[in-house]
């Protein structure tokens, strides 16, 4: 794959438990082949424009990131197929601004047999799930995911509990749902949207209807927090980072 695809995507987050809260806000995420994506004037690799994706935001720890060297490196360390194919989905920089709640790594060895789902926080760390089923065959879009949580990532959520991961990686739109479960509460978050290639004009329109990109994703997450402290969520401080990068 040479093209960059634009998902226009909608966000969904749902909060279980006796706090209700839900919201859905349009986003724009970009999909890609990182060794081979060639995208419009207005789109660059690893250069300065209106939007771009440089290795160093992803594959690793924020802003020493390798790209797909480490998601390679990554399937050897834990034994999995190697990929003759890896993909990207990411929220773009846009004027040099970047900041992603979760990437995902799409790995492909005659069909997708690998997800790294690359969850940053707002307090500057990141930790990786490798998502894959036990028998390492393909992933299909009925297919349950199981990870336990480790890595703090909002502050009125415990660390503890567990992941469900759901994936429907399709030619024109994807689909991709995480369930967080934690006693009797948690959270649903989805992405979802139609995959089309990345054109000028849709950059254009993207930064006109949901203006400065992740700074309006930072804006947006904030608000929530604020909403969430104000309804009488309980505040858990970050605790430290786990030590292993992935899990």
């Amino acid at each position: 794959m040479s093209r960059v695809d634009h998902i226009a995507g909608v966000t969904y987050h749902g909060r279980k438990g006796e706090v209700s809260n839900e919201f859905r806000y349009s986003v724009d995420y970009v999909l890609l082949d990182p060794a081979t994506a060639r995208g419009p004037r207005l789109f660059s690799r690893n250069r300065a424009n209106l939007t771009s994706v440089h290795d160093s935001d992803h594959g690793g720890a924020p802003k020493l990131g390798r790209g797909v060297t480490w998601v390679h490196e990554v399937l050897a360390a834990h034994g999995l197929p190697l990929a003759d194919r890896v993909e990207l989905v990411t929220q773009p920089r846009v004027l040099g601004h970047v900041f992603n709640p979760v990437s995902f790594w799409l790995c492909y060895k005659d069909g997708l047999r690998v997800v790294i789902a690359e969850v940053s926080n707002t307090f500057g760390d990141r930790h990786s799930y490798l998502c894959h089923r036990p028998d390492h065959q393909v992933i299909c879009p009925e297919d349950r995911l199981h990870a336990s949580k480790i890595f703090h990532v909002s502050p009125f959520q415990p660390v503890e509990g567990g992941y469900v991961f759901r994936f429907d990686i399709r030619a024109d739109r994807i689909g991709i749902w995480i369930d967080f479960t934690a006693g009797n509460g948690g959270l649903i978050a989805t992405l979802t949207g139609p995959r089309k290639p990345l054109t000028n004009r849709a950059i254009l329109s993207a930064c006109l209807r949901r203006p400065f990109g992740s700074r309006r994703v930072l804006a947006l997450i904030h608000w929530q927090a604020l909403r969430l402290w104000w309804k009488g969520a309980g505040y858990r401080p970050p605790p430290t980072p786990p030590k292993d990068e992935v899990t």
